[in-house]
C-alpha cells in the first residue's frame, strides 16, 4: 500500500514537472536548440590547429637558395607571407604592432626564427612548422629519410580533431542542461513561493527528489539522441563501441550535475546566487578534466582534482568508447568512479533538502 502510493505521488510530481516545462515558452526552445547549435558550430570552431600564420622574411643574402626557401613558405597551406622587410627591425616592428607572427631572418647562410609567444600556442607550433621547412630545404638528405619513416594511426586515422572534441561537447551539453535546469528549477519555486505548499504535503523528500531529477534525466538522454544523428548527419561520425555505453556514461553524468544542481539550489535563495555558484563550480571541473588540454600536462598540485573530477572521468571514458571502441572492460573504472561520486552527491541532494512538515 505504502509502494503504491509513493508511487502514484510521484507519477503526480512528473506530470507537474513536464507540464511546468511546457507551459514555459523558452525552456522547451532551449532544449532542442542549444544541442543543435553547440553541435553544428562548435565542432568547427574549437579546433587547436594553428594556420595563417603570418610570416615575415628578412632575407640578407638574395641568393638562389635563399629565394627558394621564401616560395616554398609562401607556397605553404599553414603560412600567410607577409612580404620581405629590408632590415630585421622593420620586421619586429610589425610583430609588435601585430600584423605578423614570426619572423624568419637568413644572413650569411645563418636561419634566425622569432616568434611572437603572446598567443604560446601559436608561437610554438608555428615556429615548429617552419623549422620544419627551412631544415628540408637546408638538409634535404635529412628530410628525405624522414619521408621514409611511417606513422600508423590506430585511432583517428584521419586526424579529424572534430572526432576528438564531439564525444566532449557531449558531456558540455549534458553538464549544462542537467545541471543548470534543476537548479534554477528549485530556486525559481523558492521565488514564486510555492515551494512553501510543497513543504507542507506528505510527499517525502524522496519523492519529491525523484520527481525533480527524472524529467532532466529525460531531457539529458532526448538531447544526448540528438546528438548522435547529428553527428552522424552532419559530420559522418559515428561510435566506433558499444552505444549503451554512451548512454550509461551519459545516466551517470546526468545524475552527478543533476543532484550537483539540487545541492546548490537547496543552499541558494535566489536564482541569481545559483547561477553564480553553479558557474564556478562547472567552469573548473570542466577546465580541470582534459576535455581541452591531456590531463597530465597539468602540474601535480592540479592533476589530483581529477580524482574527484566527474567530468574527467566521463571524457576519458567517453572518447574510450567513441573513438577508440573501447568495451566496459575498458572503462570499469572510470563507470566505477562516476558510481560512487553520483551516488553521493545524489544522497546529499535529498538530505540537504529542507522539508517542513
Amino acid at each position: 500500500m505504502f509502494n503504491a502510493q509513493c508511487s502514484m505521488m510521484i507519477k503526480n510530481l512528473l506530470q507537474k514537472e513536464f507540464l511546468q516545462i511546457r507551459r514555459n515558452s523558452f525552456m522547451p526552445k532551449i532544449i532542442f536548440i542549444f544541442p543543435i547549435m553547440v553541435m553544428c558550430v562548435m565542432p568547427w570552431v574549437m579546433n587547436q590547429e594553428v594556420k595563417n600564420i603570418r610570416v615575415d622574411v628578412v632575407d640578407m643574402d638574395r641568393t638562389t637558395q635563399s629565394q627558394q626557401l621564401v616560395h616554398q613558405i609562401e607556397a605553404s597551406n599553414y603560412f600567410i607571407f607577409n612580404g620581405q622587410k629590408a632590415t630585421y627591425q622593420e620586421a619586429m616592428k610589425d610583430i609588435e604592432t601585430s600584423q605578423a607572427d614570426i619572423i624568419l631572418e637568413i644572413r650569411d647562410g645563418q636561419y634566425l626564427i622569432a616568434a611572437n609567444a603572446v598567443n604560446g600556442t601559436k608561437g610554438s607550433i608555428g615556429s615548429a612548422y617552419l623549422s620544419q621547412i627551412v631544415t628540408a630545404h637546408v638538409m634535404p638528405t635529412v628530410s628525405a629519410i624522414q619521408s621514409k619513416a611511417n606513422t600508423l594511426l590506430l585511432y583517428n586515422k584521419g586526424q579529424n580533431y572534430k572526432i576528438f572534441m564531439i564525444p566532449a561537447l557531449m558531456g558540455i551539453l549534458m553538464m549544462m542542461l542537467c545541471g543548470f535546469l534543476p537548479a534554477l528549477n528549485i530556486v525559481g519555486e523558492k521565488e514564486n513561493g510555492t515551494i512553501e505548499q510543497m513543504n507542507v504535503t506528505p510527499v517525502s523528500k524522496w519523492s519529491f527528489i525523484l520527481a525533480k531529477l527524472i524529467p532532466y534525466w529525460i531531457i539529458g538522454l532526448v538531447v544526448l539522441t540528438l546528438c548522435l544523428v547529428l553527428s552522424w548527419l552532419v559530420y559522418g561520425i559515428t561510435c566506433q563501441g558499444p552505444l549503451w555505453l554512451v548512454y550509461l556514461l551519459a545516466i551517470l553524468l546526468a545524475l552527478f550535475f543533476s543532484s550537483f544542481g539540487l545541492i546548490v539550489s537547496n543552499y541558494s535563495d535566489t536564482m541569481q546566487q545559483a547561477m553564480l555558484v553553479m558557474w564556478f563550480f562547472v567552469v573548473c571541473l570542466m577546465l580541470l578534466s582534459g576535455l581541452f588540454t591531456p590531463a597530465r600536462s597539468m602540474p601535480d598540485w592540479a592533476y589530483l582534482t581529477t580524482y574527484v573530477n566527474p567530468m574527467h572521468y566521463f571524457v576519458d571514458a567517453i572518447r574510450t568508447v567513441f573513438v577508440r571502441g573501447g568495451t566496459f572492460q575498458a572503462i570499469a573504472h572510470q563507470v566505477l568512479a562516476l558510481l560512487c561520486i553520483s551516488t553521493l552527491m545524489g544522497v546529499w541532494a535529498v538530505q540537504s533538502y529542507k522539508k517542513n512538515s
